[in-house]
């Protein structure tokens, strides 16, 4: 058995690992935008709230109504910075998903340089053995080699 053929399963391993790697990068991707989108909801409601108690406070508002919107207002600011804390973990697990997939990638790249190498030296191995077999046969039939 040549060299390149007891090196497919090794071959195999490699692409399934990287393919998994990338279906885990894209998985990593998702969530981080998930969570960004998430974000911008908050940013956007906020936004949107305090622009609806800006116009009713226009027209007067009393102590409650007044108390009501802080505390909701506070509740809303955590629920960004809680948010924003899950967007910074959900960063870092991206940066060390990608991290492990260039790595992968760059095992897989030296997989199939390794692979290609050896189907090279069998394809040089080949053609020596052709052009020997073609000489031999004819010093045979009694001429001179073929001047390949």
């Amino acid at each position: 058995m040549t060299r390149s053929k007891r090196m497919q399963p090794v071959k195999q391993v490699a692409d399934n690992r990287e393919q998994a790697a990338v279906r885990r990068l894209g998985e990593s991707q998702q969530r981080l935008g998930l969570q960004e989108a998430r974000l911008e909801e908050l940013y956007t409601y906020r936004e949107q709230y305090a622009r609806a108690f800006a116009e009713q406070g226009g027209h007067g508002i009393d102590a409650a109504r007044l108390r009501d919107y802080r505390v909701f207002l506070a509740r809303l600011n955590e629920a960004i910075r809680q948010q924003e804390a899950l967007i910074a973990q959900a960063r870092n697990q991206h940066r060390q998903t990608r991290e492990a997939w260039v790595e992968t990638r760059s095992h897989h790249q030296a997989v199939d340089k390794l692979l290609e190498r050896f189907r090279a030296d069998e394809r040089r191995r080949q053609a020596r053995r052709e052009q020997a077999e073609s000489d031999e046969h004819g010093l045979r039939r009694g001429g001179k080699p073929d001047p390949a």
